[in-house]
C-alpha cells in the first residue's frame, strides 16, 4: 500500500496557496477551482486543500525545524517551539542514533501543522 492522498480544509485557496508555497518551496501543481481544490506534490504524495475538507493534522519532514521555523516568520503562527521528543536506537520509526525534533505550526486557515527532522545529536 502507499500513501497517495492527504486533504486538508482551506477557506482560502490564494492565501493558502501562498502559505504553502512557502512552506513547501514549490508551487501548486494544480488547482481546480470551482470546486475549490488546490494540490501540491510531497515527494508522490498528493497534499490536497479543499473548501470542503475537514480538518487535519499532518506531519511534514524538514531538513531543520529551527530553519524553517525561521523562514515562516510572519507567515505561520508558532504553536510549539522546536523540541526532541525522542532519540531513535533502532531505524523503526527514524533513523538510528538520531533526534527526532518537532515543531507545530498554525497555517493561515487554521490548521495545525507539525514539523519533524531527524538530526545527529
Amino acid at each position: 500500500m502507499h500513501l497517495v492522498q492527504v486533504a486538508q480544509h482551506a477557506d482560502d485557496l490564494d492565501r493558502a496557496a501562498d502559505f504553502y508555497t512557502v512552506l513547501l518551496g514549490e508551487p501548486p501543481v494544480a488547482r481546480f477551482d470551482p470546486p475549490g481544490l488546490l494540490f501540491f506534490d510531497l515527494g508522490g504524495t498528493r497534499l490536497l486543500l479543499d473548501r470542503n475538507a475537514p480538518t487535519a493534522l499532518h506531519y511534514l519532514r524538514v531538513d531543520n525545524v529551527h530553519e524553517t521555523i525561521e523562514r515562516l516568520a510572519g507567515v505561520a503562527d508558532v504553536v510549539t517551539q522546536p523540541h526532541v521528543i525522542f532519540t531513535h536506537d533502532s531505524d523503526l520509526l527514524g533513523p538510528e542514533g538520531h533526534e527526532e525534533w518537532q515543531a507545530f505550526i498554525r497555517d493561515t486557515e487554521g490548521n495545525t501543522v507539525g514539523l519533524i527532522a531527524f538530526q545527529r545529536p
